[in-house]
């Protein structure tokens, strides 16, 4: 088994930003790409601050630093790229947007490497099949957000993937000093199954008045041990992710239980989708 030594990341919002550099900081060549400039502009800003505050807070060196922010390549061209080792999908959670980017991967990268998506939800094994002839080189690894200090890796065979592919994606989330966790290939995998009802019933105790989010959350956090309640979790994953997911578990497992909240969707409708537009369950702007 090869090691891989870079990696290709194709989409640079907030899960794509962040595995790029978790690459970069364990060692390995990160190539960020997306078509939009100005997104790769962002990540590169969030990179160097990330860095930088890593420093301050005495996580690593200034030479550490500066070497990781030097592993870390920007590109709006997928052929530039093209050397990488390993590369992940890291698009919006959309199964045609996904295809699109897998049919250019193909083309772009070698039979030699790993095509992955870091898809939430949907089924590694109908991605594969949009480029059958590569199907065996197809995985799910899953990241979670934030991706620089969230230590788990779902890890997702589609239905062709190879037991090589699967050692090279267990071993590589480990070289990131992630831990990989086996699922099986059903919507919203193990994570999201459990977690996207609970966030959709949180929405509803709200919208029904059963409490204010503040007081859900808060009695989430000291009841169940949860680091942060199910609806400011919604926030910090984006509430149009959230609504994505919810319906492809709803579209998949064809139970009403996924379908998600009236509140939900006005709130998506609105443009509100949390901590990225500064505004969702709670009002960022002032913070």
């Amino acid at each position: 088994m090869s090691e891989i030594k870079s990696i290709a990341v194709i989409g640079a919002g907030t899960m794509g930003a962040g595995i790029a550099l978790t690459a970069a900081s364990a060692g390995v060549r990160a190539y960020q790409v997306d078509v939009n400039a100005e997104q790769l502009d962002r990540a590169k800003k969030y990179h160097a601050k990330t860095l930088s505050r890593n420093v301050e807070k005495g996580r690593m060196t200034q030479e550490q630093a500066d070497s990781a922010q030097g592993l870390i390549s920007y590109h709006t061209s997928m052929a530039e790229s093209k050397d990488a080792h390993f590369a992940i999908e890291a698009a919006t959670e959309q199964f045609e947007v996904k295809t699109k980017i897998f049919g250019e991967m193909l083309k772009v990268y070698g039979d030699h490497v790993v095509l992955a998506t870091n898809t939430s939800s949907i089924s590694i094994t109908s991605l594969a099949a949009t480029i059958d002839v590569a199907a065996p080189r197809v995985i799910g690894m899953h990241f979670f957000n934030p991706v620089p200090v969230m230590k788990l890796v779902e890890v997702i065979n589609g239905l062709e993937t190879a037991t090589t592919v699967t050692g090279i994606t267990m071993e590589l989330a480990k070289k990131l000093g992630k831990t990989p966790v086996p699922a099986n290939d059903r919507a919203g995998f193990v994570s999201n199954r459990v977690l996207m009802p609970m966030i959709n019933e949180a929405f509803y105790a709200w919208m029904e008045g059963v409490a204010e989010p503040e007081d859900i959350d808060e009695i989430m956090k000291l009841g169940m041990a949860h680091p942060m309640g199910p609806l400011r979790l919604a926030d910090l994953i984006g509430l149009d992710v959230c609504h994505d997911i919810m319906m492809v578990l709803h579209t998949e497992l064809g139970q009403d239980k996924y379908f998600p909240c009236p509140k939900l969707r006005q709130l998506v409708r609105a443009g509100h989708l949390g901590d990225k537009t500064g505004r969702g369950v709670y009002d960022y702007s002032k913070s």
